[in-house]
């Protein structure tokens, strides 16, 4: 990173980490982030760059052109903008004035870190194409990247590529890291409901007894991972949910039973695997006690797979910014998902982190998804620089 950009992006950082803790401050949640969207849409209108507001209900696209359009090409530059519906443990004078809600996963730090990008190159125009920035809802769960595809994200603004960025808390600050191919899971939920007569916990002789399948069930669930899926691969299946009885009634044998839980993987084929030997267990196992089975498998996000090409310009944007010897080009995959997937399903490009620093291991920092988690601001400059040089590398200068 040359020194006058360093000090330009030194100029706005301020301003960024005024943003970026006002979103803070004001959390909103999947489809929800209407005040975001307000702050984002006037951010970029102030900078001359052109708004569209609408997809998936507050999405917000900016488009910028560079002063030499040789060779037509675009690309996508993505930010997600909601918070979880998490209570904030933070005191901090800039926490969530939100009960119940929290950025506890930094997509306020990943929001302002694309508005330094878009102020920055708005003002240094020097590149050949055209840039959509794209602000993304509901990126927790509720799969706002799908939702803006399905609606016209890309027949509306073409882009030849696309990039996300994540921050990572225990990733040291001022580093990057990144592998081509599958980075991160697929994410999916399973539900299982065993049913039968239930009865007298005194007398379980006398009706079906749907807790003994579910015992069974929840153990097989591992034999799956262990004896059915590669041991060259990695899949993971986790309980999450049983529900059954009364609390107040402990000798009423239930007459349902309920098990719902994740499956996480980065192949296809495993994703298959995963989906049939889920069902083909519960109702082997239920058949077996007698009982019947009612069983759902909900496909949510897809892997997260890099391209070649775009992961190589990504290193070498990172290597730009921060050294080659702070960048990590074969991390390791992540269970973790992310809907940039489905961005990545339709067009070549790639995901990177960035280091939030400390520690999590000596509590030196928080993760992710935990009440007392926040973006580092120190991050925020560096991750604007990423974005700076990443434009450089993918639309040249001129």
């Amino acid at each position: 990173m040359t020194q006058d950009i360093l000090n330009s992006l030194k100029g706005i950082e301020a301003e960024l980490i005024r943003i970026r803790r006002d979103i803070h401050k004001h959390p909103e949640t999947a489809f929800e982030e209407v005040r975001t969207a307000d702050l984002v849409a006037a951010k970029l209108t102030e900078w001359g760059i052109p708004v569209h507001r609408g997809l998936a209900k507050t999405g917000v696209v900016g488009t910028l052109h560079g002063s030499g359009n040789e060779g037509g090409r675009s690309i996508g530059l993505r930010a997600d903008m909601d918070a979880l519906n998490l209570l904030e443990r933070n005191t901090f004078d800039y926490a969530s004035v939100h009960k119940g809600k929290m950025h506890a996963c930094g997509h306020d730090g990943h929001t302002a870190m694309l508005l330094g990008a878009a102020r920055y190159l708005s003002e240094h125009r020097n590149f050949n194409g055209t840039l959509h920035f794209i602000f993304q809802p509901a990126e927790e769960g509720e799969g706002g990247a799908r939702v803006m595809i399905e609606e016209g994200l890309f027949d509306q603004f073409p882009c030849d590529a696309v990039y996300g960025m994540h921050n990572m808390p225990g990733l040291p600050l001022g580093q990057f890291a990144i592998r081509p191919g599958s980075m991160m899971a697929a994410s999916d939920t399973w539900t299982v409901v065993f049913r039968g007569t239930g009865g007298h916990g005194a007398m379980p002789h006398m009706g079906t007894d749907p807790t003994q399948p579910t015992a069974a069930f929840v153990t097989a669930t591992q034999n799956i991972i262990g004896r059915n899926v590669s041991p060259q691969h990695a899949a993971v299946l986790s309980v999450g949910h049983i529900a059954a009885g009364s609390y107040g009634s402990p000798n009423v044998i239930p007459a349902e039973v309920t098990v719902r839980g994740t499956a996480r993987s980065y192949t296809p084929a495993d994703r298959d695997l995963l989906e049939r030997r889920l069902g083909e267990a519960a109702r082997g196992i239920a058949a077996a006690h007698g009982c019947t089975v009612e069983y759902h498998y909900l496909r949510r996000y897809p892997p997260l797979v890099n391209a070649s090409a775009q992961t190589e310009i990504a290193l070498r944007a990172a290597a730009a910014t921060v050294g080659v010897d702070k960048v990590d080009g074969d991390v390791e995959r992540l269970t973790g998902a992310e809907d940039f997937a489905f961005m990545l399903e339709k067009k070549p490009g790639a995901y990177i982190l960035l280091g939030n620093g400390g520690s999590v291991e000596d509590g030196s920092c928080h993760y992710v998804h935990t009440p007392h988690y926040d973006f580092n601001d120190q991050a925020l400059v560096t991750g604007v620089a990423y974005w700076v040089n990443l434009v450089a590398e993918e639309l040249g200068t001129r």
